[in-house]
Order: C-alpha cells, then sequence, then structure tokens
C-alpha cells in the first residue's frame, strides 16, 4: 500500500527533496508550503500553498486541506536560519526562530493529531546546533536555542504518542547545500534526504525520541 506523506516547507531545499523521493517511490506526498516553486509545480504532487506553520491562519487552512487525509508520515521541515551574536542580540530575530523552529513543529503535530493512527511516523528535522553537548562554537542563540527547544519538544511527543503506536524521529539533515546556509554545505538535499528517508523508513518504536545525524550517528543532547 501505497504511504501518505505530508511535508512542511517542501517549496525548496531539503523539503522539495522530500517531496521529489517520495514522489519517485509512488507515495501521496501532500507538499505544505507558504509559495510554491516551479520545481514543486512540476512534481505533480498535492501542493498546498498559503501554510504558515507560524500562524493560526496557516495552521487552519493546513487542517481543512488534509481534512479526513490518513498520514504515515508526517515531515516537519519548515525551518529558517537568522544570526545573532553577543553584544548584537536581536530579540525579534530570536522569537521568529522559537516561533517556526519549536513552535510550529508542535502545533502542527498537535493539530493532525487526529489524521495520525497506529503505525504513523513523525519525523522533526532538527539540527545538531540545538545539541548543547556538541556546542564548540558558540553564538547563532536565537537557532541553537529553537532547535533545543524543538528537541525537548520532540522527545515529550515521542513519549506521549508511544502508547498510540506513533514513533517521532529527530533528525539533524547535515551540513546540506541549501539557500539556508548559500549552498555552502557539504552534501546536497537529495543526499540528505535520502539518508533521512531511509532512516524514516527503519524508525521504529524502540528508537523513537532518539537524536540522530542523517548518517546514522547518535547524536548527544
Amino acid at each position: 500500500m501505497n504511504k501518505t506523506v505530508v511535508i512542511t516547507g517542501a517549496n525548496r531545499g531539503i523539503g522539495l527533496a522530500f517531496a521529489t523521493l517520495y514522489q519517485k517511490q509512488g507515495a501521496q506526498v501532500y507538499a505544505l508550503c507558504r509559495n510554491s516553486s516551479a520545481e514543486l509545480d512540476a512534481l505533480q504532487v498535492q501542493v498546498i500553498t498559503g501554510v504558515d506553520v507560524a500562524t493560526d491562519q496557516g495552521l487552519d487552512k493546513m487542517v481543512a486541506a488534509l481534512k479526513d487525509v490518513n498520514i504515515d508520515i508526517l515531515l516537519c521541515n519548515a525551518g529558517i536560519l537568522r544570526d545573532e551574536s553577543l553584544g548584537e542580540l536581536n530579540c525579534t530575530t530570536i522569537r521568529e526562530q522559537f516561533e517556526v523552529n519549536a513552535l510550529a513543529p508542535l502545533r502542527v503535530a498537535d493539530a493532525l493529531l487526529a489524521n495520525l493512527s497506529s503505525g504513523s511516523k513523525i519525523a522533526m528535522i532538527t539540527s545538531r546546533m540545538g545539541s548543547i553537548a556538541d556546542n564548540g562554537s558558540g553564538g547563532r542563540y536565537g537557532y541553537r536555542m529553537s532547535k533545543a527547544a524543538l528537541n525537548a519538544a520532540a522527545m515529550s511527543l515521542a513519549k506521549d504518542l508511544a502508547g498510540n503506536n506513533i514513533a517521532v524521529g529527530i533528525y539533524h539533515p547535515g551540513y546540506v547545500q541549501t539557500e539556508m546556509v548559500n549552498h555552502g554545505g557539504d552534501i546536497s538535499a537529495n543526499e540528505s534526504a535520502s539518508r533521512l528517508v531511509a532512516l524514516i523508513d527503519g524508525l521504529t518504536l524502540a528508537e523513537s525520541g532518539v537524536f540522530k545525524h542523517s548518517n546514522g550517528q547518535v547524536l548527544p543532547w
């Protein structure tokens, strides 16, 4: 039976790569984004635009568009990167990153609980920059804090949904060549997405709530 996959932030980067791979696998793909792209439109998947996951209106549109859709994989990928440093803190961008990177994925999962059932999986795309033990360079206050908060939320989701037989994966995609990092990464979005699709495919309740690199390495909190 073909999977039904819902992806946030699907118009570019890793989200677009996820949509491409799952479409090739024959999955029913619902690609959620604020604005589509020519590349996403060409995929012939179900594109749902106007979904800003950090707003009530965006979440309402998402819920309405996915009414009665049974989701096998919910992939919370949408995220933003801003830069703040000591002496130049920008509380506006720090709050913005919390809204998009930490709170929005939790709200998406919560809003779509009725669409999930036993055996469904949730994948949270986070970052090793949310690891406190792994922080070797400092800075990036809003991004690091928001991804650490996402990791905490994802672990609570894993605990709360275990009784429903719903597993939660927490994944660092790698340093990926996307617009977010001015294409300065060391692996392509396609390679990252391919690794993550394999990890999600193998995700079981036994590994729900484990923080992993796309290469399979377990990362420290």
